[in-house]
């Protein structure tokens, strides 16, 4: 199997490298389950976080190790989208995601409760990887519906060219040399 070469840190794996198209092949990260890497990851993507930032908000299910992570090392609190309504939700909002990069439809929920946490609150959002950048656009969606500040999009890694700012640890490729494009 070919893979492609990460370190952040003192933390070094080999990504396997997965076929996506026909003519494509990228490098896969998946940090559930990889402590070691999950706490590299948020080491670094620590200190990109803004001073003023009073909560943080990802999205389940990749982003909440990274996410908790993050929150314990800024000793903040953090909120977590889900992406099935849950039986014991109040009132919660609702957002759709538009454009999902893997061409499926998918839709975004926050526990009215979790909502009332984030008025008034300086919000930074929290992903693994960011591609297009359309579930944490979301995310900024709902943060402010719910009456929270953005202050800005933080991932570990970026895979592509999303379509908001992202301030990322690691840029992955889109297309290995070697891979028919």
């Amino acid at each position: 199997m070919d893979t492609f070469p990460l370190t952040v840190g003192s933390v070094t794996r080999a990504l396997p490298v997965v076929r996506v198209s026909p003519t494509r092949s990228i490098p896969l990260i998946e940090m559930l389950g990889d402590f070691e890497l999950t706490n590299a990851v948020a080491d670094e993507l620590a200190k990109l976080i803004p001073l003023e930032t009073e909560m943080l908000f990802t999205v389940e299910t990749s982003g909440v190790a990274l996410g908790h992570a993050v929150a314990e090392r800024l000793n903040l609190p953090y909120k977590v989208a889900r992406r099935h309504r849950r039986s014991y939700f109040k009132n919660p909002l609702i957002q759709e995601v538009e454009g999902m990069t893997l061409g499926v439809h998918d839709t975004l929920w926050l526990d009215g409760r979790h909502a009332e946490q984030l008025v008034g609150k300086r919000v930074s959002i929290l992903a693994d990887v960011v591609v297009s950048g359309s579930t944490n656009a979301s995310l900024a969606k709902l943060v402010e519906r719910a009456g929270g500040i953005v202050l800005g999009y933080y991932s570990g890694f970026v895979q592509g060219e999303p379509t908001i700012p992202v301030n990322y640890v690691y840029r992955l490729p889109t297309q290995l040399e070697g891979t028919p494009v």
